[in-house]
C-alpha cells in the first residue's frame, strides 16, 4: 500500500493537446450556405406556383385530384434532392470519369430521340423510359458545360494563364456538335450553349484575340440557322385586325418556325394588345394578360385566372403566373434569386485555387441562370416564343434533375476545393488528389 502511486485526477473539461489536432481534423467541410439557401427558396416557389399553375393538369391525375400534379411535383423535387446531397459529399476532383460517362449517355439518348422520339410542339423531343418522359437536350446542356471544364482544364497553359489554342478549338466543336445535335428542337438551346462556352471561355483565361474569333464563328453559325429559315414563303394573307400579317406566312420545316417566330415578335408596330387572339399567338397575349392582371403585389397564389386557358402555364410560362400570383415584386424575387446564384458562384469561381474546380462552378451557374434569363424575356415579349423551362420551378422531370445535379457540382466545389486563403496543407492536398494535367492554378484568382 505505501508503493502505491497516486495518480492526479485529470480534467475531462479541456481536451488533451494531441487531440486538438485530430478534432480540428475531423471537422466536416461544408457546403456553401448562399448557394443551398437559393435551391430552398426555389424549391418553395417551385410548391406553391406549380400547384398554381396546374389547374389545366387535375383530371389527368385520377384519383389524386387536384393534388395530383404537386405529388408528383413534389417526388421530382426528393428525387432532385437526393441526388444532388449525394454529388455534394463526392470530391469535385472525382468527376472526370463521370463526365464522360454522361456525355456519351445525352449524345446517345439524343440520337435516338431524333429517329425515334416522341414528336412534341412539331419535333421530335423526348422518349420514355418506365413510365417517365425524359428529354435528352437537358442533359446535352449539362454535359456539354462539364466537358468543356474539363477540355479547357487539361489544356491550360500554366505560362500565359491562358487556354492552348487545341482546348479552345475543341470547346468550340463540341458547342457545334451538341448545337446541331439540339438545333431541331429549337434555335434556343444552341444560342444557350454559345453563351455558356464563351462566359466559360472567359472565366478560363481564353486571350481576348481568340474569343473574338469564336463570337464570329458563333455569329456565323447562327446566321447560317437563320438563313436557311427564311425558306420558301408563300404570299402573306390579309387579316382582319389581329395579328401581323406575317401570321398567315408559313415557311417549310422547323427553320420556317423559327423564322415566323421571330417575324411574330418583330410585329407590324402596333401594340400587343391592340391584336386578336390566333391559334398562333395565344400563348404569349394570355402571358402578357397574366402578368398586367398581377400588377404590383399580385392576386395571391391560386387566384391566378389565366392559368386556366394559357398553354404550358406550368412549365414554358409559369413565370406569367408567378407575376399574376406575386406581382412585380415576386417577379423580381424569382430574378434577383437566380442572380444571387450567379454572383454568388462568381465569389467562389474567383477564390478557387484551381482551374478546373472555377470553371466547374461557374458552368453550372451560368447554365441556370441563363436559361432562367431566356425563360424571363421570352414570357415578358422580350425574345421571340421559344420553349424554355424555368430551371427548379417549371414542372418537368428532367430539368429538375439536370438542375439538381449543377446546383450539386456547385456545392461539391464549395465543399471541396481549396479557396483563397486556404491552409498550404490543404493546397497541397488539393493539388495531389487531381490529375497532372488538371492542376492548373485559376487565372481568376483574387
Amino acid at each position: 500500500m505505501e508503493n502505491l502511486e497516486v495518480i492526479p485526477p485529470v480534467d475531462l473539461s479541456r481536451p488533451s493537446a494531441t487531440a486538438a489536432p485530430k478534432a480540428a481534423a475531423a471537422a466536416p467541410a461544408r457546403s456553401d450556405k448562399h448557394i443551398w439557401g437559393i435551391y430552398i427558396m426555389l424549391c418553395l416557389i417551385s410548391l406553391i406556383e406549380l400547384y398554381s399553375a396546374s389547374s389545366r393538369e387535375v383530371n389527368v391525375h385520377g384519383t389524386l385530384g387536384v393534388f395530383g400534379p404537386l405529388v408528383r411535383h413534389v417526388a421530382l423535387l426528393a428525387m432532385g434532392l437526393g441526388m444532388m446531397l449525394y454529388i455534394q459529399r463526392v470530391p469535385y476532383q472525382k468527376f472526370e470519369k463521370p463526365i464522360w460517362l454522361l456525355v456519351i449517355l445525352s449524345v446517345g439518348m439524343m440520337l435516338y430521340v431524333l429517329f425515334f422520339g416522341e414528336i412534341v410542339n412539331g419535333a421530335r423531343r423526348s422518349f420514355s423510359l418506365l413510365g417517365v418522359t425524359i428529354q435528352p437536350s437537358e442533359f446535352l446542356k449539362l454535359s456539354a458545360a462539364l466537358v468543356i471544364a474539363l477540355i479547357m482544364s487539361k489544356n491550360h497553359n500554366k505560362h500565359t494563364a491562358g487556354v492552348y489554342n487545341r482546348g479552345v478549338i475543341m470547346s468550340a466543336m463540341i458547342v457545334a456538335l451538341f448545337g446541331g445535335l439540339l438545333i431541331k428542337q429549337g434555335l434556343t438551346n444552341t444560342l444557350l450553349l454559345m453563351a455558356i462556352s464563351m462566359s466559360m471561355m472567359i472565366v478560363g483565361g481564353v486571350e481576348w484575340r481568340k474569343l473574338i474569333v469564336v463570337g464570329v464563328v458563333y455569329a456565323a453559325l447562327a446566321g447560317i440557322f437563320l438563313l436557311f429559315g427564311s425558306g420558301r414563303e408563300s404570299a402573306p394573307a390579309a387579316t382582319a385586325g389581329g395579328a401581323p400579317a406575317v401570321e398567315a406566312t408559313q415557311t417549310e420545316g422547323r427553320h420556317g418556325t423559327w423564322y415566323n417566330r421571330i417575324m411574330r415578335h418583330r410585329g407590324d408596330g402596333r401594340p400587343k394588345y391592340e391584336y386578336d387572339i390566333t391559334a398562333e399567338n395565344r400563348q404569349e397575349m394570355y402571358a402578357y394578360m397574366a402578368q398586367a392582371n398581377g400588377g404590383v403585389f399580385g392576386v395571391m397564389p391560386g387566384n391566378s385566372r389565366e392559368t386556366a386557358r394559357l398553354p404550358l402555364a406550368f412549365s414554358d410560362y409559369i413565370y406569367a403566373i408567378v407575376i399574376e400570383d406575386t406581382g412585380l415584386i415576386g417577379g423580381m424575387l424569382v430574378l434577383v434569386l437566380y442572380l444571387w446564384l450567379l454572383a454568388r458562384a462568381s465569389s467562389i469561381a474567383s477564390r478557387c485555387q484551381r482551374v478546373f474546380s472555377a470553371l466547374l462552378v461557374i458552368g453550372m451557374a451560368v447554365m441556370i441562370v441563363y436559361q432562367a434569363l431566356f425563360h424571363m424575356a421570352i414570357v415578358s415579349g422580350l425574345a421571340p416564343v421559344s420553349g424554355q423551362p424555368l430551371p427548379l420551378i417549371s414542372k418537368g422531370g428532367s430539368s429538375i434533375i439536370v438542375t439538381s445535379i449543377a446546383f450539386g457540382v456547385m456545392l461539391s466545389v464549395s465543399r471541396h476545393a481549396a479557396l483563397n486563403g486556404a491552409k498550404r496543407q490543404e493546397v497541397k492536398a488539393e493539388m495531389e488528389s487531381l490529375p497532372e494535367n488538371l492542376r492548373g492554378e485559376n487565372p481568376t484568382m483574387m
